[in-house]
């Protein structure tokens, strides 16, 4: 059995993801478990990284204690706040060393291969990071109550409202309005009870329905994904003023979300080549690295 392994992780506000790769790169296994929004819920996000990855090794048909032969990067959200940071690596002691960026770097590095270019996140949340010429350019992510535009959450928990403004008398019905009221029994009430609680990610299991509705031009629902595409639209056009060419959009509402962009971003759009996931193995061999050449460097630390 191989002395070391490489553990990526890829943790949002909906769920978070681990693959397990051994030195040579070989793909050992794969797992998956709940949200790893730091940010949000430290304790949930410890558990999640510590499910996914138990659930890898499980796939990869090894023993958890392989855990602490692995060299593992996370790429999270809410990584950005370096106190958050600090308390996740104080309390995840699992792997062999650990390193935390954002899911927004994973994804850059994975798209990129750490060469210029950007990315926009368009998931539960959404944001953009762009490296060129080693000059970094962050765009939102700022968290779903002040940013995050582009992203499910956001979109979820729109219908929702503007369902109720329906209800009010104060926009017009549609089919869309018209199922999710009917959904919560035409009771305002039972909306305002579920969103009292309500997590990311429930808010973001509206989006399929936004997204179907708009194919059948669903006069609320076109108008949800729309305001989407245009804020994913202007994270892009930030990337470019900075001086990208090529931008890579990762995220379960990329797909959905591309046609409805303008088409003079479409030349700068290109596929990335490789995944988040492997950006945050690719980090985890970075890291390591570094600390052969420094070798008084800590067993975890932020990228």
């Amino acid at each position: 059995m191989p002395d070391q392994f490489f553990i990526g992780i890829d943790g949002g506000a909906s769920s978070c993801r681990a693959r397990l790769r051994d030195v040579e790169g070989n793909l050992l296994g794969e797992g998956l478990s709940g949200p790893a929004n730091i940010h949000l819920d430290l304790d949930l996000a410890k558990d999640s990284i510590r499910a996914a990855s138990r659930a890898a090794i499980r796939a990869a048909g090894l023993d958890e204690r392989v855990l602490h032969r692995a060299h593992a990067g996370l790429g999270l959200a809410g990584a950005g706040l370096r106190s958050a940071c600090d308390r996740l690596c104080a309390g995840l002691n699992s792997f062999a060393s650990t390193v935390v960026s954002t899911d927004a770097y994973i994804a850059w590095l994975g798209a990129h291969r750490g060469g210029n270019g950007g990315i926009v996140i368009l998931g539960t949340g959404s944001c953009g990071l762009a490296i060129v010429d080693g000059k970094r350019i962050d765009v939102g992510g700022w968290g779903a109550e002040i940013s995050d535009e582009a992203g499910g959450q956001r979109m979820g928990r729109e219908a929702l409202r503007r369902s109720l403004w329906s209800y009010d008398g104060r926009a017009e019905r549609s089919k869309l309005s018209d199922l999710i009221l009917d959904r919560y029994r035409r009771d305002p009430a039972k909306i305002v009870a579920f969103a009292s609680s309500a997590t990311p990610a429930q808010y973001a299991e509206l989006a399929p329905l936004v997204f179907e509705y708009a194919s059948r031009r669903d006069p609320l629902a076109v108008e949800l994904v729309q305001e989407a595409a245009d804020a994913a639209a202007r994270m892009i056009d930030r990337l470019v003023a900075g001086g990208v060419s090529a931008v890579s959009l990762t995220g379960g509402l990329a797909e959905p979300l591309m046609p409805w962009l303008p088409s003079r971003l479409h030349d700068f759009l290109t596929a990335p080549q490789s995944d988040p996931l492997d950006g945050a193995i690719l980090m985890a061999r970075h890291e390591l690295q570094r600390r052969r050449e420094c070798p008084e460097t800590q067993r975890s630390s932020a990228a």
